[in-house]
């Protein structure tokens, strides 16, 4: 009993503190400490969940409602689920530190801390559960909480960026549903493992083929992925900086993982299963074409939040090179560079809010002096500056490299060359980005200190990048743990 709630308080501990914010919601003050309270318990019990599954202890498969597995709410503690839900601990614990000087008064009265740890609790409901339709449930209960966070301010900008996100977000879970309901008629369940076991036994089918396209349109679009990556840079830039940060490090990471599931898991991309031959030259189109053209859209802006919300989208397509490469390797390398980019693009918008408080503007080309006035936050952004840039020894340089290394030795040179054409492009961009805000004379408004909070916030994630930087190889071995976890399931074993 005390194993299986350990699994479940990852996703009930958040929800219990959502309800308890709106019951005491009148109580600002309260509310914010809860909200602290409540992510830093969630990255203890989740530290607690990983270490000890990964110790070798038994945390049995969790299924409530008194319905049978396959069609029941169920979690279960695997990789790379289980590292995910570490990671998004330590984000949530980051961003509830960082709202102490970028949430108001208005914006918590509204609904600030219940949606937004009603949001983790769904994002790690969807980490951990291994059934299709709790997937599908948990993606839409994180959609509303992330609507309700885009429109807390009520101005016609965050209304229209809402209404582009929720019609978005509408036809992908079209798309899903849809898939989801041709899997469970093909398989005659919804538990990933035994509908992976059911597809692996016949061969493919029109109606297979039909279900892996609808779900790959579905989950490509809540990824922002090429030809689907432009409502995102028009909706993420209205909400609160707190909110989008969170957004950028998880809810396009939460549709990739979706796709490495349903791809590397159930259909067996990368451990020579039913879907590969026919899917991996798909993936390798869309990986090239978000990569290129999502990095040089990038260049064509200096709004510091729809630069930054063409590299979300261009690193997912880093991340599908993974599965284009279709080897245990190109996922693991696909595992590493989620968990980086987690953490170094919710830390970069963080970054780009300090700035606007500090310049008052978004514009990169009214921004300036940061190393001058603010000259810890000047250093502590160019921690995630560099690593999105790909420098070395930080994250991004490793994450780049696995990827690369694992696109030449899958004899596919060509989507490794595309990798290295984002990756100077990404260089121009970060360069740009972290010189016109940081080094060149400001314009307008006398530069401002940036709280003390703010830096904080992206002083733990900056350490989390360096020390994944310094110390690859950790990060490393549980990636190859999470595509053996996913070839395992692929091969029966799930």
């Amino acid at each position: 009993m005390t194993e299986t709630l350990l699994l479940a308080a990852p996703v009930i501990l958040p929800f219990l503190a959502a309800a308890l914010v709106l019951i005491l919601r009148a109580r600002l003050a309260v509310t914010r400490a809860i909200g602290l309270i409540a992510n830093g318990a969630l990255l203890v019990v989740s530290l607690l969940l990983f270490f000890h599954a990964n110790g070798g202890h038994l945390v049995p498969l969790a299924v409530f409602g008194g319905w049978p597995q396959g069609i029941s709410i169920s979690f279960s503690a695997t990789m790379p689920g289980l590292m995910l839900v570490v990671v998004t601990a330590l984000l949530a614990l980051a961003a509830s530190i960082y709202a102490l000087v970028d949430v108001g008064p208005r914006r918590r009265r509204a609904g600030y801390d219940a949606l937004m740890l009603a949001m983790t609790g769904a994002v790690n409901g969807a980490f951990l559960t291994d059934d299709l339709f709790n997937l599908y449930v948990w993606f839409e209960l994180a959609l509303i909480a992330a609507l309700g966070l885009l429109t807390l301010d009520r101005r016609p900008a965050q209304i229209d960026g809402a209404i582009r996100y929720a019609s978005f977000s509408m036809l992908a879970a079209t798309f899903i549903l849809l898939g989801v309901g041709m899997i469970y008629g093909i398989t005659g369940t919804l538990d990933v493992g035994r509908a992976a076991a059911a597809l692996a036994s016949q061969p493919p089918t029109f109606a297979s083929a039909t279900a892996a396209a609808l779900l790959l349109g579905g989950f490509a679009l809540k990824a922002g992925l090429f030809p689907f990556h432009l409502w995102l840079p028009a909706s993420y830039h209205t909400g609160p900086i707190t909110a989008v940060a969170v957004f950028a490090g998880l809810l396009t990471k939460m549709g990739f993982y979706a796709l490495l599931l349903i791809f590397a898991g159930m259909f067996g991309v990368g451990a020579g299963g039913i879907g590969a031959a026919q899917m991996v030259p798909v993936f390798g189109w869309i990986a090239a074409a978000t990569i290129l053209i999502c990095c040089a859209g990038a260049l064509a802006h200096t709004d510091m939040r729809r630069m930054l919300a063409y590299h979300i989208v261009a690193q997912v397509g880093y991340m599908t090179i993974g599965l284009a490469l279709a080897t245990r390797e190109g996922i693991a390398a696909a595992v590493f560079y989620m968990v980086h980019s987690i953490i170094v693009q919710a830390n970069l918008f963080f970054g780009a809010g300090l700035i606007r408080r500090a310049s008052g503007s978004w514009d990169l080309t009214r921004a300036g002096g940061m190393a001058r006035t603010n000259p810890l936050f000047a250093l502590v952004l160019a921690v995630p500056v560099l690593s999105l840039a790909g420098i070395p020894p930080l994250s991004g340089f490793w994450a780049k490299f696995t990827i690369i290394r694992e696109s030449f030795d899958a004899d596919m040179a060509w989507i490794g060359v595309v990798a290295l054409i984002g990756g100077l492009l990404t260089i121009v961009s970060m360069s740009s980005f972290w010189s016109d805000a940081c080094w060149k004379e400001p314009r307008g408004k006398p530069v401002r200190r940036v709280p003390l909070a703010g830096l904080i916030a992206m002083t733990i994630l900056s350490g989390a990048t360096l020390a994944i930087g310094l110390m690859p190889q950790g990060l490393w071995t549980l990636s190859l743990l999470s595509s053996r976890a996913l070839a395992s399931i692929a091969g029966g074993g799930g």
